[in-house]
């Protein structure tokens, strides 16, 4: 009886279970790669806003702390947008009459929210809440990046669960003294894992099994 298949069927069924292989691991190595990326992310991509609010000018050149327009950031779970009166309680005296800040006037006048477009957006089923961060010392800049040097307002961090199970899992990497949580630029004026493991025990940080379970962000 001849033989059905030439030998070099099996290097070829061979081949081709390894590169069908091969296919299915760079799929899975593109697919991880770009939930990660900017383009998923938008991650230091620039938000559009009705107005173009610069962080930059305010934060660093005119030194507004955080708390003057985000009033609810140490009391609440949302660090709230500035309702207008807000702009309008410098703005009614400068730059009073520049079309750059029309829709601010107008929102005022008609007493309507100017639409701001998010820029962090977290999905329903993740419970953050600003209030209990700022209590354990944990910068706005360490989730917001350096404010004071962006013009438009931008992701500094993906806020995928890794980013955030990074900061539960070694607290003591990140967080300052409460009197610097506002701070841009800061720098540990000591070792920041002496500190870090001082600031646990003073905060009554919770127990790394507490921080990294599932119910304590998914309610």
């Amino acid at each position: 009886m001849s033989q059905v298949f030439h030998p070099s069927a099996n290097t070829v069924a061979k081949a081709s279970l390894f590169g069908v292989l091969a296919l299915l691991a760079g799929a899975l190595l593109v697919s991880y790669s770009y939930v990660r990326s900017a383009w998923a992310t938008d991650v230091d991509v620039p938000v559009q806003q009705p107005v173009q609010f610069s962080h930059e000018h305010h934060v660093a050149g005119l030194g507004v702390d955080c708390r003057y327009c985000h009033t609810t950031v140490e009391t609440s779970a949302s660090a709230n947008i500035p309702p207008t009166y807000t702009c309008m309680s410098c703005h009614s005296q400068i730059w009073n009459t520049s079309p750059a800040l029309q829709p601010v006037r107008d929102s005022l006048a008609n007493n309507t929210s100017i639409e701001w477009n998010r820029v962090y957006n977290l999905p329903d089923y993740v419970y953050f809440n600003h209030s209990i961060h700022v209590a354990k010392g944990v910068g706005c800049e360490t989730c917001h990046g350096r404010v004071d040097q962006m013009p438009l307002m931008r992701k500094a961090v993906s806020l995928q669960m890794k980013w955030c199970l990074d900061c539960h899992r070694a607290p003591e990497q990140y967080i300052r003294p409460r009197e610097h949580v506002f701070d841009m630029g800061y720098t540990p004026a000591e070792d920041q894992a002496t500190l870090g493991r001082r600031l646990l025990r003073e905060y009554n940080i919770q127990s790394v099994a507490l921080l990294t379970s599932c119910s304590t962000c998914h309610h």
